[in-house]
């Protein structure tokens, strides 16, 4: 099974036995706080409530959003 994931374009290799299963495990091991994104699997956005049981694998197109506030 393959240890990379496409997440906003960039694959992310990830070690053996450690490839993130849900979103929710995806923005944990990225150290983004879930509150602050969008998740976009496929061209579909993902509810922040859905994000730790949605799954993600390799071959999918995973897109993440954050949100930065300023002025």
């Amino acid at each position: 099974m393959s240890n990379v994931l496409k997440v906003n374009g960039v694959e992310k290799d990830f070690p053996d036995g450690e490839v993130p299963a849900t979103i929710a495990e995806l923005l944990e091991r990225l150290e983004i706080d879930r509150a602050t994104v969008v998740a976009e699997i496929d061209g579909q956005i993902v509810q922040r409530k859905d994000f730790a049981a949605t799954s993600v694998g390799p071959g999918q197109v995973i897109e993440l959003v954050r949100f930065v506030g300023g002025g």
